[in-house]
C-alpha cells in the first residue's frame, strides 16, 4: 500500500514539480526554492530517531486531509490554478503521513512539511498587489536617503530622476525576492535556535521591515553610486553586488534580533525540539 501510494504521488506530482523547478530557474523572486526541498529533507532526516520511536497509529483524519488535498489538486487542475495544485501536494504528503503512520509522525514532520510552503510561488492575486506598494516604499525611502546626502532628486511614483540619469524601481527591484528569502531564513533561525513561539513570531515579523529597509538602501546606494562614481555604476556587477551586501546586512540584523529575543524574559529560550513540533 505504501509503495503504491508513493508511486501514485510521484505520478501525480511529476508535472507540477517540473513546472515549479522551471519557475525557480526563470523567476529570481523564487530562486530560493532550490534550497527548500533539500532543507526540508535534511530536517526530516534529523528526526529519524524520533520517527522510529513514535508509535504507529494510522489516523482516519489523515485520510480526510488526503481526500481534501486531492480535491484541491483536481480543482486546481481544472481551473488552471497553479498555486492550488502546488499547495495541495503538501497537503497530500501530510495526509498520507497521518493516514499511514499516525498523528505522532505528522507532528514530528510538521516543521519540514510547513517549510515546503516556501517553495510555492505566491499566486498572482497576491503577488501583483504586493509588488507595486513595495516599489513605492523602496523609491520613497531611497529618495530620502539620496536627498539626505545632498544629491538633488525628483521622484515620480517609482521613478527617481537624478541629475545624471533616471532610475526606475522595477518589479524585479520591489524587494519580494529578499523578503521571501529573509522570511524563510527567519523561520529556520527561530526553529534551530530553540526559541519559544513568541520569539519566533517576533523574528519572522522583523524580517519584513528589514527586507524593506535593505531594498530601499540598495535603491539609494544605486542612485548615489551613479552620481558619485558614474552612471554606469548603477548597472551590472555593482548593482548585483549592492543587492548581496544589503541582504547580508539584513541577515545580520535578523541575527541581532534573535540574540535580543533570547535575553528577554517573556521570550526566554528553551531547548530546541528536534523530536518534533515547531
Amino acid at each position: 500500500m505504501i509503495v503504491g501510494l508513493g508511486l501514485a504521488l510521484c505520478w501525480l506530482s511529476g508535472g507540477v514539480f517540473t513546472g515549479l523547478v522551471g519557475q525557480w530557474r526563470h523567476d529570481e523572486n523564487y530562486s530560493h526554492g532550490f534550497l527548500v526541498v533539500p532543507f526540508a529533507a535534511f530536517v526530516a532526516w534529523t528526526r529519524r530517531d524520533a520517527l522510529r520511536r513514535a508509535r504507529s497509529n494510522p489516523s482516519w483524519g489523515g485520510l480526510v486531509l488526503l481526500v481534501i488535498s486531492l480535491l484541491m489538486f483536481t480543482a486546481g487542475k481544472l481551473g488552471a490554478e497553479l498555486f492550488l495544485t502546488r499547495v495541495s501536494l503538501i497537503g497530500v504528503l501530510a495526509g498520507s503521513c497521518a493516514f499511514i503512520w499516525g498523528r505522532a509522525h505528522l507532528r514530528i514532520l510538521a516543521f519540514p512539511l510547513a517549510c515546503l510552503l516556501f517553495m510555492v510561488p505566491l499566486p498572482a492575486v497576491i503577488f501583483n498587489p504586493l509588488t507595486f506598494p513595495l516599489q513605492l516604499i523602496a523609491s520613497t525611502l531611497g529618495e530620502g536617503v539620496v536627498r539626505g546626502v545632498g544629491i538633488p532628486v525628483l521622484r515620480e511614483g517609482n521613478v527617481l530622476q537624478l541629475p545624471s540619469r533616471t532610475l526606475e524601481v522595477a518589479e524585479a527591484c520591489s524587494g519580494v525576492r529578499s523578503l521571501m528569502s529573509l522570511m524563510m531564513f527567519a523561520v529556520v533561525l527561530g526553529h534551530f535556535t530553540g526559541e519559544r513561539a513568541p520569539a519566533r513570531v517576533l523574528i519572522a515579523a522583523t524580517a519584513i521591515p528589514l527586507a524593506i529597509v535593505a531594498n530601499a538602501m540598495r535603491v539609494a546606494g544605486t542612485g548615489i553610486a551613479s552620481e558619485w562614481i558614474s552612471p554606469a555604476a548603477a548597472d551590472g556587477f555593482l548593482h548585483l553586488f549592492s543587492g548581496m551586501v544589503t541582504f547580508v546586512i539584513a541577515l545580520i540584523g535578523l541575527l541581532a534580533v534573535q540574540r535580543v529575543a533570547a535575553r528577554v524574559p517573556v521570550l526566554i529560550r528553551r531547548p530546541s525540539l528536534v523530536e518534533g513540533g515547531w
